[in-house]
């Protein structure tokens, strides 16, 4: 008999305290996720093979990814969430017929870098949870293998960008010395392999990495950085600055969302509790800036001269880790606290940004703020799409998924 089963301890199932947010079977959120599911399952023939990139401007179509992307595996994350609760196998076979891409990662070290977490967390690790696919297994390990020696000693964390050539040539220069917040996404890969092998070097870097980020990249109001400079000789930091967000000093909102669901996420891969409390009081800072409709503009500083983009992409980050949250939380006021934030943010997202419903739309939100200094905003974005799934599953009860 299961050590779980409830006749071990005499309880029924009906009052087993199984964790369960107050928002389960919301009409709201559960007909989104079902415009949902028939949206992703609309576009497999459509995608083929191609993983989408972004969005082309004006439009509610995907441009494509070539080699070395890192958003490769949102939409094959979105197709094993998918096939997690259709058991549609045509969906399955979409997800794995990805896999030849996912090999050539690991065969090119050159395109290794934090996103490693993010590539094989949402394709190897999500089949291997779903199908107990070894070779999908072994994959996943050589990536952790990969990321877990991106440590450069004595700067305490994993190395997080490459320097590119077509990078503007300060940033280029200060890349390999800078830890950024989109990295506390990927520590999940290094918990997972801890777990699969035993070995605790996955697990300390892991850690050393989130106490890292949280003494320098996590202000004192809990708002963020997106990077902070370190000293490579010394190890010490230099300075904050950001690379994508308004200005040094501000909060870029996407950079917000990765720390919230990253930090939510590995309190419940270890049970640390400054990561739980710390993406509590990050998503506190959130909750009081969010405009009147619930979904974040692009960095919780704009000037009232700067036009208001907004990112369901961070809406969407954000909402599915606070649902995250709560559920670490378990019991009390703070499980209600951030589920009804959640529920906020997804409510904007469903009303306002979701276009699932959309005949010839090849996605899931509009309004994602990929670069805006760049030019890159009201985009069509795989990983708001990603985030959107899992927060409208999170938000009607489900609790497992890949990270």
């Amino acid at each position: 008999m299961a050590m779980d089963d409830p006749a071990d301890t005499g309880e029924s199932y009906a009052t087993l305290a199984l964790f369960q947010p107050p928002t389960a079977h919301k009409d709201l959120f559960a007909d989104a996720l079902a415009r949902a599911l028939g949206k992703i399952e609309s576009l497999v023939p459509k995608f083929g093979l191609r993983n989408p990139r972004m969005g082309i401007q004006g439009t509610l179509a995907y441009e494509f990814c070539t080699d070395d992307e890192w958003v490769a595996s949102f939409w094959t994350g979105q197709l094993w969430l998918a096939y997690a609760l259709t058991g549609n196998e045509r969906l399955k076979n979409s997800a794995r017929a990805r896999r030849p891409y996912f090999r050539r990662v690991l065969e090119n070290p050159a395109w290794h870098d934090h996103d490693l977490g993010f590539l094989f967390l949402l394709s190897c690790v999500a089949d291997f949870k779903l199908t107990g696919d070894k070779d999908a297994r072994a994959m996943a390990l050589r990536a952790a293998d990969f990321l877990a020696a991106r440590w450069r000693q004595p700067m305490p964390f994993v190395m997080c960008w490459n320097p590119m050539l077509r990078d503007e040539p300060k940033f280029r220069e200060r890349k390999t010395r800078t830890l950024n917040i989109d990295s506390l996404q990927g520590m999940s890969l290094l918990y997972w392999a801890h777990r699969e092998t035993g070995q605790p070097s996955f697990r300390e870097i892991a850690n050393m990495h989130n106490e890292t980020a949280i003494r320098h990249l996590v202000r004192d109001d809990f708002s963020s950085f997106h990077a902070v400079e370190f000293n490579p000789a010394t190890g010490a930091a230099i300075k904050g600055y950001t690379h994508q967000g308004l200005n040094d000093g501000s909060c870029w909102s996407r950079g917000q969302a990765w720390a919230i669901h990253g930090l939510a996420q590995s309190f419940l891969n270890t049970g640390i509790a400054v990561y739980r409390d710390t993406a509590a009081r990050m998503a506190d800072y959130v909750s009081e800036r969010l405009p009147d409709d619930g979904v974040p503009l692009w960095d919780y500083d704009l000037p009232e001269d700067r036009r208001a983009f907004r990112d369901s992409s961070a809406g969407a980050v954000t909402a599915a880790g606070v649902y995250a949250l709560a559920q670490g939380f378990e019991s009390g006021p703070e499980v209600g606290k951030y589920t009804e934030l959640g529920d906020r943010i997804l409510s904007g997202l469903v009303r306002h940004c979701d276009i699932a419903g959309i005949d010839g739309a090849e996605g899931l939100l509009k309004e994602g703020a990929a670069f805006v200094e760049l030019g890159r905003a009201d985009n069509l974005l795989p990983y708001g799409d990603y985030y959107y799934l899992e927060a409208l599953m999170r938000a009607v009860g489900h609790t497992e998924f890949f990270w």
